[in-house]
């Protein structure tokens, strides 16, 4: 007769499949990955997209590689069905240029980032830097990091206000399960509508 199944416990439950999970947890690269995806694209399928991408080209993900990667042929990767993206090939773009951005200034190592970042405001002001992270979306990433891989440098909840709240619902920063899940995107669905009366 079989034991019970063993349950892999891991950190991040963002994209809802294991293996796509324990990579975002395990690789700040991966992470970063589905973070620039995040953008006009369901949220499971960008943070799963990593993995994926592993997938594809048959071995770990490498900063240097993907920086010096043929442009064309990492679009080609990215735009294979199912598509990594819904815009793959600005994607494949944008992705190659964080991975440069983190050759040239972090020494190739993404969790340098925010690993060496004195405070919550230098922090902010990397990620902010990074291609395709503009204000709000560098306020999540910070959340996230703070709320769920205890990257808490001094005023992290402050800088990534009103992400980095306690008991919000607002952002991929608060998704540890299909519960939660659900309440973000409620929670989205709300501010969508809200912003549309306020349109009309």
């Amino acid at each position: 007769m079989a034991g019970p199944a063993t349950v892999i416990d891991v950190g991040l439950h963002l994209s809802q499949i294991d293996e796509a999970d324990e990579l975002l947890t395990s690789d700040p690269l991966a992470l970063l990955i589905g973070m620039v995806l995040d953008q006009q694209f369901p949220l499971e399928r960008a943070f799963a997209a990593p993995y994926e991408l592993t997938r594809r080209l048959g071995r770990p993900l490498d900063v240097g590689e993907l920086a010096a990667f043929d442009p064309d042929a990492l679009g080609s990767v990215f735009a294979t069905p199912p598509a990594l993206h819904r815009f793959p090939g600005s994607m494949a773009k944008r992705v190659q240029a964080v991975c440069q951005v983190i050759v040239d200034q972090y020494g190739g190592d993404p969790a340098s980032i925010w690993a060496t970042a004195a405070d919550g405001k230098e922090l902010f002001r990397r990620v902010g830097a990074l291609p395709g992270f503009g204000a709000q979306k560098a306020k999540i990433f910070v959340a996230l990091l703070g709320k769920q891989l205890d990257v808490t440098p001094p005023g992290w909840r402050e800088v990534s206000t009103p992400y980095g709240d306690d008991g919000s619902f607002r952002s991929v920063a608060d998704i540890t399960g299909p519960d939660t899940l659900l309440k973000v995107r409620d929670f989205k669905k709300q501010m969508k509508a809200a912003a549309k009366a306020g349109a009309a």
